[in-house]
């Protein structure tokens, strides 16, 4: 049947709320990766198609703000399930739970949580690094690769040897490893040796980028953002401040 008469079928209530959980899920923000590429990495890696709204001015995200579409007036903003959530954490940790990329109970969810935190710790400051005056970059860039390969990378390291496991929790493909795949490209694309010293990792990345959504995420042409450009970054300036 055609789908305006497969609608009416219903009642009003019924047919918007429907429409609302099979709709594609709508990304707020704007065209960069910014705090929005780690949730486009966990629906890639679900395998759920999205579409982007992008934020081109600042004329654009003031109409967000008063529109109500922005609880606490800040983006990135994403609109899944008839909601209109906002807050990063919030909308990974809902993406997570609604497609099966969480741990099978509290204890393990309770570890996913501190390598998800621990990640996004790292993936911040990577993210923050461009926005670095002139003459501090160089020493931030050191500060990054000293905490990835000091602080970050031996505790997933030894995980890995720990357990024996192809994935951080329970041996089944998470959210950690999504996220921790994410943060290493990127720390590969400041130093592209950093895996170097942590064997088990760089053998882990291999396994993570063959997984059927990842590899297509990888492709050229996916919605993956490159990484921001001085363009970018001055586009973005002008409509967040």
């Amino acid at each position: 049947l055609p789908q305006k008469n497969f609608y009416t079928s219903r009642n009003s209530r019924g047919t918007q709320e429907f429409i609302a959980m099979a709709s594609k899920p709508r990304l707020h923000y704007f065209e960069g990766r910014g705090r929005m590429e780690t949730i486009r990495w966990l629906l890639a890696a679900a395998g759920v198609e999205f579409e982007e709204q992008f934020i081109q001015s600042k004329e654009d995200l003031v109409k967000l703000k008063t529109d109500g579409s922005l609880m606490f007036q800040q983006v990135p903003m994403v609109e899944i399930d008839g909601m209109k959530m906002v807050q990063t954490r919030a909308i990974l940790n809902y993406i997570a739970a609604k497609y099966n990329l969480c741990g099978k109970d509290l204890k393990e969810n309770a570890l996913m949580d501190m390598y998800v935190e621990s990640i996004m710790d790292l993936n911040e400051m990577i993210l923050l690094h461009p926005m670095k005056p002139a003459d501090a970059k160089e020493s931030d860039l050191a500060l990054i690769i000293e905490r990835a390969t000091t602080r970050y990378f031996p505790v997933f390291e030894k995980v890995l040897k720990d357990h024996g496991q192809n994935y951080l929790v329970g041996n089944k493909f998470s959210r950690a490893d999504v996220q921790l795949f994410e943060v290493i490209l990127m720390m590969e694309e400041l130093k592209p040796d950093v895996l170097s010293k942590f064997p088990l990792l760089k053998a882990y990345q291999g396994r993570i980028s063959n997984i059927p959504t990842i590899k297509k995420f990888l492709q050229p042409g996916s919605q993956r953002k490159p990484p921001i450009d001085e363009k970018k970054l001055a586009e973005a300036i002008k409509i967040f401040r």
